[in-house]
């Protein structure tokens, strides 16, 4: 019976580790290719989610631990430090937190909450620009360490006819930490939500799909955004804090604005045609994602969603 255990649990290892391989190959590939491939590395937590939302939390620390020691094997410990630190760790929080369930008083179960997910994401994303700030000695060794690097890159596509390329050159050095976590959030909820809906139309997820129309944020994170826009009447470091923090607050935002629109979008009878139409304007134009922040910000503080759920 025992070895009938065990070799039931050799193909559950086996997906495991091969989750692990997945999710080091971009990292492999972007170091062995040219820049272009760089693009790659937004699909090293797909497996990793995968693995965890399909067999648990031990699965998905295991396939991140198969992942970095193959990239320690092949590349050097900074690149798998890197992969654990940005993917492997936050996945496999991630995935603990949208596990959690419990019982209600009619027996029912009780999934974590989408809103809460969505504090753990933006909680992960503000410790990063505080990781960040620890390790290159706070915003002026941040922004010495861009400005070098991102200097020849300018100099190459604007050329020295500018006169304000400087000046440009330390807005963009501002506001970049911002804009390169946000970046990271919303990679980390799309690889999130794709492993999840591949796993459902299998039949395979843990979980069920969370309603995005459920999704409601947590006070205190209205509160942090008051903070962050009162931080930037100030200079030096507390400007620097308030801007970055805004930039990065401005996801969970977004997700409760799709959440609205989700919410008005089923009081018509062909919903899924105004919400395909929006987000393709949103993903050729850009600016339709600003009309959704706001929407968000003022269903934290009015309960837009109350006033438009259908009875």
């Amino acid at each position: 019976m025992e070895r009938a255990a065990t070799l039931s649990r050799l193909p559950v290892c086996g997906a495991v580790v091969l989750c692990g391989v997945l999710a080091a190959c971009p990292y492999l590939v972007a170091l062995t290719s040219p820049p272009g491939s760089m693009i790659l590395l937004y699909l090293a937590q797909l497996p990793l989610f995968v693995a965890g939302l399909w067999l648990g939390v031990s699965a998905s620390i295991v396939a991140g631990l198969t992942a970095s020691l193959i990239l320690v094997t092949a590349s050097n410990p900074i690149v798998a430090a890197a992969f654990a630190g940005l993917n492997a760790a936050p996945v496999a929080l991630l995935v603990r937190q949208s596990l959690l369930a419990r019982t209600d008083l009619t027996g029912a179960t009780e999934w974590y909450p989408p809103g809460l997910l969505t504090a753990w994401l933006t909680g992960l994303g503000l410790a990063t620009i505080a990781a960040a700030l620890l390790l290159f000695a706070g915003p002026d060794g941040m922004q010495a360490t861009l400005r070098e690097v991102l200097a020849p890159a300018l100099s190459r596509h604007v050329g020295e006819s500018i006169p304000e390329r400087g000046e440009l050159l330390n807005v963009f050095v501002f506001i970049l930490p911002g804009i390169v976590v946000t970046s990271w959030m919303v990679m980390t909820a799309t690889n999130g939500c794709l492993a999840q809906g591949l796993l459902a139309h299998f039949g395979a997820n843990w979980r069920p799909s969370p309603d995005l129309a459920a999704l409601g944020l947590p006070t205190w994170i209205l509160w942090l955004l008051a903070f962050a826009v009162a931080a930037t009447a100030f200079s030096g470091t507390a400007r620097f804090l308030g801007v970055n923090a805004i930039i990065i607050l401005a996801m969970p935002f977004c997700l409760a604005g799709f959440a609205v629109l989700h919410t008005l979008a089923r009081r018509l009878p062909r919903p899924t045609i105004l919400l395909v139409t929006f987000y393709v304007l949103a993903g050729v134009f850009g600016w339709p994602l600003l009309f959704v922040v706001i929407l968000g910000l003022l269903d934290s503080s009015l309960g837009l969603r109350r006033r438009f759920a259908q009875p």
